[in-house]
């Protein structure tokens, strides 16, 4: 599943959402890797707000202690029962997640993991569907962070990722006309909106293995390597 994204920075992000006055400024990084701050955006008070928060969900009642487990994907199937998302999804504590782009590794005949960076043609700054929490510590000091949901693969994503232990998954794309339903709408209507994002939108090629190691993180990260293409038709040849 996604465990590795490129997001944009602040002035990108205010551009392609047309968001002003928002309180943060942080760089693009081209590796964002689990337990790092990222920008996301939602619904306080009726305004739309940036925030920066730590990726990998620390559910409400967990007293601000990370899980051993991991949190930085939900399943679509089980987002609704599963312990640690079910309260933030029947709270509607949705969120938007922001990226570029976002890599995932293929396993070839020959068993060699290869990275690709997967990015869209229709959309330069996208965002997962997320949900967020708040978790209070026991000196009374709070952490939020946030989990984006993940769903079965369309054919694209399906060739890519086709291995480690939960093979054939994508992260939950949204359209840019579901952003409004995502953060606002009914439990119902944001369910409607996570699926799959069209495989013909979608542009993938293999990258260096450098991005292997999250102390990598420069725009040469995004650079085709090896057999990779910007068709999905070379990908598993």
């Amino acid at each position: 599943m996604c465990g590795r994204y490129v997001s944009p920075d602040e002035a990108a992000i205010e551009r392609e959402f047309n968001l002003v006055h928002q309180e943060w400024q942080f760089p693009a990084s081209f590796n964002v890797a689990p337990t790092q701050q990222v920008p996301i955006l939602r619904e306080v008070h009726g305004e739309r707000r940036g925030s920066m928060m730590r990726w990998g969900l620390i559910p409400f009642f967990a007293h601000g202690e990370a899980p051993k487990y991991s949190t930085i994907n939900a399943r679509v199937e089980t987002v609704e029962t599963a312990a640690s998302y079910r309260g933030p999804w029947q709270r509607g504590q949705r969120c938007l997640q922001f990226a570029t782009g976002f890599y995932e590794w293929h396993v070839d005949g020959d068993g060699r993991k290869a990275p690709y960076y997967i990015h869209l043609n229709d959309q330069s700054v996208f965002a997962f569907a997320a949900l967020w929490d708040r978790s209070k510590k026991p000196d009374g000091s709070a952490i939020e962070s946030c989990v984006h949901i993940t769903l079965p693969a369309n054919e694209l994503m399906r060739e890519i990722h086709n291995g480690g232990s939960n093979p054939h998954r994508m992260p939950a794309i949204l359209a840019p006309e579901d952003h409004e339903v995502w953060l606002n709408g009914s439990v119902d209507e944001a369910h409607a909106v996570l699926r799959q994002y069209e495989a013909g939108l979608m542009v993938a090629y293999e990258v260096s293995t450098a991005v292997n190691s999250p102390k990598n993180n420069n725009a040469q990260l995004l650079e085709p390597v090896g057999r990779g293409t910007q068709t999905k038709i070379a990908i598993g040849e």
